[in-house]
C-alpha cells in the first residue's frame, strides 16, 4: 500500500506571481517603477478596481506565507511502504484454545499462558487495516496504539498463587494442574517426567487417587497434541528409608505405570528421605538432560517434609544448575509448628489422627508453642492451624528450581491468597535467612523464644476445689499452686527474652516478622496475666477461705472474669497484652496471626470464685510422707469408668508413619 501526499506549498507558490504595490507611494516615485513592472505608467492611471485587487492579492499572499510556516508542524508526510501482510503469520495453533483441563478443582480457569488463545479470535489483517485508516484520516491528533483489553478469563480467574505455593482444590486438582506444566514443557522440547512417591503408609490413599487420575492426565496431554513422536517419557520411583526404582527405564506407555503405583511396597520405617531420593533419580536419568537435551520434571507426591531436609541447599543448587524443575503435591505446613497430623483409619473403621513432621513453613518456627486456656474446648483448630504454605525445605526446592508446591490438603481453615501474598515465608537460601534474622534483635529473640517454649511443660489448671472443710480446701489449693508457679516462671523468662527486642521491633519492615513478634508478646503477656492472677486468688483463698452463701454448697470453682483483681502489676501486664493483640488484629486482618490474637483476646484474663455443689462418690486419702495427692472421684467419672470397664475395647497399634 503506497501513500502520496500533495505538497500544497509548491502549487500555491507556482500559481501566484504578484508584485508588491505601495498604495501610499508618491506619484513621482511610482513613475520610477513603471519600466520594471510594465503594468502602470502613473499612480493616477490605476483604476480603483485594480487597487482593490492588489490589496486582496497582497492579503492572500501574506496568509499563504503564514500557512506555509505552520503547515510543516501540523502535517504528517507518510512516505513509507507497507507490504502485504501474510495472514498465515498470524495464525496460532488451535491447541492453545483447548488448554483447559481438569475438574473437581477450584482452579477451573485458564492460567496466563493458556489465556493467550483468547486473543486470536479477532482477524489480525482487519485490525491492522482499521488502525491504519484511523491514522490517515485523523492525522491532526497524536497517534497512539489502542490498549489491548485483557481476556475475560484473566479478569475472573481464581488463580491462587503464593510465590512457590498454589492451591488447586485437593489432590485431583493438583494432578490436573500438573498436566498444564507437562504440556508447557512439551511445547518447548521433549520431556522426561519423573514421579517420586512417598511410600509411607499414610500416603496409600493419595497414591491410589493419583493412580486413578494418572491415565486421564496423559489422555488430556494426547488431546492437546503435545506428546507426539514419543516426546513424553515417564519414570516412577518411591522412597522411604531407601529409594526404589519402579521403572528401570523411562516408558512411553503409562498403563503399566498405573499398576506399579498401586503396588508400591509400603515403607514401615517411618523415615522419608525425599531429598536423597531426588538426588538419586537425578543422577540416574541426568543423561536425558545433558545428552538427549530433554526437559526433566521431578514430581514429588508426599504428605510430610522429609527427614533429610538439611540437604535442601545442596540438592536445590544441583538441580538449578541443570535446569531441572521440581514440583510437589503435598500437605500444607502447620503454622509455625513442626508437627502436623494425618488421619489414619484402622481395618475396623476406627479413625485416629497421628503425628507426622509437616513443618514449619519457614526455616525456623516463628510461633510460640503455647496452649490456650479456657474457651469452648475447640482449640484443636488453633493448634493445627495452617497458613496455606508448604513445608519450607520442599517449597524452597520447588522455588529454587522454578517449580511449584501444590497444596493437596490444607485443613478446614483457609485464608485469602491475595492477603497472604504479603506474608510469604522467606524462600531465600538458609544462610540468607539466618543473616537477616540475626541482623535484627527482635527477630533473633523471637526465634529463641519459640525454641524455648518447646521446653515448657504446661499442666492444665485445677479449677474446682472441694471445700467440705477449710483444711481440705487449703491442701487442694497448695497442690494446684505448684505447677502454676513453675509455668509462670517459664513464662517470665520468655517475656524477658522477648522484651530485649522491643526497640528493634520498630525497625522491622516485613509484615510477617512484625505480626510474629507482636503476637508472641501479646500471648506471653496474656498467659502471664492469667498465671499470676491464678496464683494470687488461690493464695488469698488459702489464707482466708470464703464462706458459702447458699445452702448445700460444698465447693468453690474458678471461672474467667473480665475484671482483674490480682493487683496493679498484673493489671499492667493485661493492659500491655491487649495493646499488642489489638495491634495484630488491626494491622494484619484476615490472617492466621489475627485469628490467634482474637482467640487470645476472647478469653478473659481475670478470675472469680463461684460457689457450687460437687457430687462426690468417694474421697481417697493415703496418709504418709509419700502419699499421693488428694484424689477426687466424681460420681460422673466413676460411672463412665465402670461403663468402659464393661466394654471390650479392641487393642489397636498405631502404625509408624
Amino acid at each position: 500500500m503506497i501513500s502520496n501526499t500533495v505538497n500544497r506549498q509548491s502549487n500555491i507558490g507556482g500559481q501566484l506571481q504578484t508584485p508588491t504595490i505601495h498604495i501610499d507611494a508618491d506619484p513621482d516615485e511610482m513613475d520610477n517603477f513603471a519600466p520594471e513592472t510594465g503594468m502602470v505608467t502613473s499612480a493616477r492611471e490605476v483604476p480603483a478596481w485594480a487597487i482593490s485587487l492588489g490589496v486582496h492579492v497582497l492579503v492572500l499572499f501574506l496568509l499563504w506565507g503564514i500557512a506555509g510556516i505552520a503547515m510543516p508542524e501540523q502535517q504528517t508526510i507518510i512516505n513509507s511502504v507497507f507490504e502485504e501482510v501474510d495472514e498465515e503469520s498470524y495464525k496460532f495453533d488451535s491447541t492453545t484454545q483447548n488448554d483447559q483441563v481438569g475438574n473437581d478443582s477450584s482452579f477451573n480457569v485458564l492460567g496466563p499462558s493458556a489465556n493467550a488463545g483468547d486473543y486470536v479470535v479477532q482477524d489480525p489483517q482487519k485490525a491492522m487495516d482499521e488502525q491504519l485508516e484511523e491514522e490517515l484520516l485523523d492525522f491532526s491528533e497524536p497517534l497512539t496504539d489502542p490498549i489491548q483489553q485483557p481476556a475475560e478469563a484473566l479478569l475472573t480467574e481464581t488463580y491462587d498463587s503464593n510465590g512457590a505455593t498454589e492451591h488447586t482444590g485437593g489432590t485431583k486438582g493438583a494432578i490436573d494442574r500438573l498436566s498444564f506444566e507437562i504440556a508447557n514443557s512439551l511445547r518447548e522440547r521433549k520431556t522426561l517426567a519423573i514421579w517420586l512417591f512417598d511410600a509411607s503408609l499414610s500416603l496409600k490413599k493419595r497414591r491410589d487417587m493419583i493412580a486413578d487420575r494418572f491415565a486421564n492426565v496423559y489422555k488430556q496431554l494426547d488431546h492437546l497434541n503435545v506428546g507426539a513422536d514419543r516426546a513424553l517419557k515417564t519414570a516412577v520411583a518411591s522412597y522411604g528409608s531407601q529409594t526404589q526404582i519402579i521403572t528401570p527405564e523411562p516408558v512411553d506407555d503409562v498403563t503399566e505405570v498405573v499398576e506399579a503405583i498401586r503396588n508400591i511396597t509400603p515403607d514401615r520405617t517411618g523415615k522419608e528421605h525425599v531429598f536423597t531420593a531426588v538426588k538419586m533419580v537425578t543422577k540416574k536419568w541426568l543423561s536425558y538432560r545433558t545428552k538427549m537435551r530433554r526437559n526433566i520434571m521431578i514430581i514429588i507426591v508426599t504428605d510430610e517434609r522429609g527427614d533429610d531436609y538439611a540437604m535442601v541447599e545442596q540438592v536445590s543448587a544441583e538441580l538449578a544448575r541443570y535446569g531441572i524443575k521440581v514440583f510437589c503435591v503435598g500437605n500444607a505446613s502447620i503454622f509455625g509448628r513442626e508437627t502436623g497430623y494425618v488421619e489414619w483409619e484402622y481395618e475396623d473403621g476406627f479413625k485416629q489422627e497421628l503425628p507426622v513432621d509437616q513443618g514449619p513453613e519457614s526455616v525456623n518456627a516463628e510461633r510460640l508453642a503455647l496452649p490456650f486456656w479456657g474457651g469452648d474446648g475447640n482449640n484443636r483448630k488453633y493448634e493445627r492451624l495452617s497458613a496455606g504454605y508448604g513445608p519450607y525445605a520442599l517449597t524452597r526446592l520447588c522455588a529454587e528450581t522454578g517449580g511449584v508446591f501444590f497444596v493437596a490438603d490444607q485443613g478446614s481453615v483457609h485464608f485469602d491468597s491475595n492477603v497472604m501474598r504479603d506474608y510469604q515465608p522467606d524462600y531465600r537460601p538458609v544462610r540468607d535467612y539466618i543473616r537477616d534474622r540475626d541482623s535484627n534483635l527482635a527477630k533473633a529473640v523471637l526465634v529463641q523464644a519459640c525454641q524455648q517454649t518447646r521446653q515448657v511443660k504446661f499442666n492444665p489448671l485445677t479449677l474446682q476445689f472441694l471445700a467440705t472443710s477449710d483444711n481440705l480446701l487449703r491442701n487442694q489449693i497448695g497442690t494446684a499452686q505448684e505447677p502454676a508457679a513453675v509455668f509462670d516462671h517459664d513464662l517470665a523468662e520468655i517475656h524477658l527474652l522477648l522484651a530485649r527486642g522491643q526497640k528493634a521491633r520498630e525497625k522491622i519492615k516485613e509484615p510477617r516478622w512484625r505480626a510474629n513478634y507482636d503476637l508472641a508478646m501479646g500471648r506471653v503477656l496474656a498467659m502471664r496475666t492469667r498465671a499470676l492472677g491464678y496464683n494470687r486468688v488461690l493464695a488469698e483463698m488459702k489464707s482466708e477461705p470464703k464462706s458459702f452463701k447458699k445452702k448445700g454448697s460444698n465447693s468453690w470453682s474458678l471461672r474467667p472474669s473480665r475484671e482483674i483483681k490480682a493487683g496493679p502489676n498484673v493489671k499492667k501486664l493485661a493492659k500491655q497484652a491487649i495493646m499488642y493483640l489489638k495491634r495484630v488484629i488491626d494491622d494484619h486482618p484476615a490472617t492466621p496471626w489475627a485469628m490467634l490474637a482474637e482467640r487470645e483476646l476472647g478469653q478473659a484474663m481475670g478470675w472469680q470464685w463461684i460457689e457450687g455443689t460437687m457430687n462426690v462418690a468417694g474421697v481417697n486419702i493415703r496418709p504418709g510422707p509419700d502419699a499421693d495427692p488428694l484424689t477426687l472421684q466424681l460420681a460422673e467419672e466413676e460411672r463412665r469408668r465402670r461403663e468402659m470397664a464393661k466394654k471390650k475395647i479392641k487393642k489397636r497399634t498405631p502404625p509408624v508413619l
